[in-house]
């Protein structure tokens, strides 16, 4: 019924999967963290240029609209 699945009977074929996911994984958190680090940095030099600009903050407050 479901011959298109394929599951290794010698489970050592998932050591390679794994040890691949946890590269990947570790490589997004890596990739997550610069990312929010540089986008910080842009915000204070967009703070010392622009002193006078005002960010509007999100809240959960939704019942003036």
């Amino acid at each position: 019924m479901m011959e298109f699945l394929y599951f290794p009977d010698d489970k050592m074929a998932y050591i390679p999967a794994a040890i691949s996911l946890m590269v990947f994984m570790i490589a997004a958190v890596i990739v997550m963290r610069l990312i929010l680090k540089v986008s910080k940095k842009e915000e204070q030099t967009f703070e010392e240029k622009y002193p006078d600009a005002k960010r509007e903050e999100h809240t959960s407050d939704r019942s003036s609209s």
